[in-house]
């Protein structure tokens, strides 16, 4: 039987910036736009934690099943190593997407927009069919987008109009930058496990461009962000305020240029992490500032 530490060791700690910064970014906007409703923010907040912590479950029983994280580099997982059965990870990540789906319709039923229901169920479906069933995306080059969608554009956006009830296009536009650096913590994650995963015929991204374009794609993802937000600088000058951050961008860069692989790449995953959520809180303020 997993002990705690192993159950919170599998729910990945470390990727949770993909669920706090998006929320962060639109709760900036909607003080902006004179929308904050404070309890409304942390149930998105909610919401994002469940289902991050729902497709990680996910993934580790579905890629468990499968015998792909059988030689994994990276964190322990719960169904590869043993630690808990299939089944009771299967029921942590259900479990994980029905507090998602509870907190969610609350604010359905408070907004009255019936409309966010299928952006939910969207959200829950992706999480799954990532690595789930019989014809998983992730297995297919197309996570990269999905996290885009869904850990940028969906719950910036979302967050921003739960609270304003109003779609803005400066959330839309300050999603960007978030999905762009949601992605380049999987993008280094698969670029970790390239190896292993063209063994075990899981068709990453990374595997399907190779190690050395997917380290200019972790470039990409690390850079246009800064790009997006002094592009905003004419909107908002405090935007300027993610210019901070750029330190903290150089050292995980660095690493994956210098061709570093396997367990290297480990603590480039924590400094992405760390950078992530420097650039959402500065983000953030910098456009609760202005509008």
């Amino acid at each position: 039987m997993a002990t705690p530490a192993q159950w919170i060791a599998g729910a990945r700690p470390r990727t949770l910036p993909n669920a706090i910064v998006p929320v962060m970014v639109g709760t900036g906007v909607a003080i902006g736009e004179g929308g904050f409703v404070w309890w409304r923010a942390l149930l998105a907040l909610f919401v994002a934690l469940s289902l991050q912590i729902g497709v990680n479950y996910a993934n580790d029983y579905s890629d468990g099943i499968r015998g792909t994280d059988d030689q994994r580099v990276g964190p322990m997982r719960l169904v590869g190593s043993r630690a808990a059965t299939p089944r009771e990870v299967l029921i942590a990540a259900l479990g994980s997407f029905a507090v998602a789906a509870m907190l969610g319709l609350v604010l359905v039923l408070v907004t009255q927009a019936w409309w966010v229901l299928l952006v939910g169920a969207a959200a829950i479906a992706a999480a799954w069919f990532y690595t789930g069933g019989n014809r998983p995306y992730g297995y297919r080059g197309l996570g990269e987008l999905a996290v885009f969608v869904f850990f940028g554009i969906v719950p910036v956006v979302g967050t921003a109009y739960v609270q304003t009830e109003s779609l803005s296009w400066a959330a839309f536009l300050a999603s960007i930058p978030v999905g762009l650096l949601s992605c380049s913590m999987l993008v280094v994650n698969n670029l970790r496990d390239v190896g292993t995963d063209g063994q075990a015929g899981k068709r990453t991204l990374a595997v399907v461009l190779g190690a050395e374009r997917t380290r200019a794609l972790y470039v990409v993802c690390q850079v246009v962000p800064f790009v997006v937000a002094l592009a905003m600088v004419p909107i908002t000058p405090w935007a300027a305020l993610v210019l901070l951050a750029v330190p903290l961008a150089i050292t995980p860069i660095k690493t994956v240029l210098s061709k570093a692989v396997g367990p290297a790449l480990i603590a480039v995953l924590q400094q992405t992490g760390k950078l992530q959520m420097a650039y959402g809180l500065l983000f953030a303020v910098g456009l609760a500032i202005i509008f």
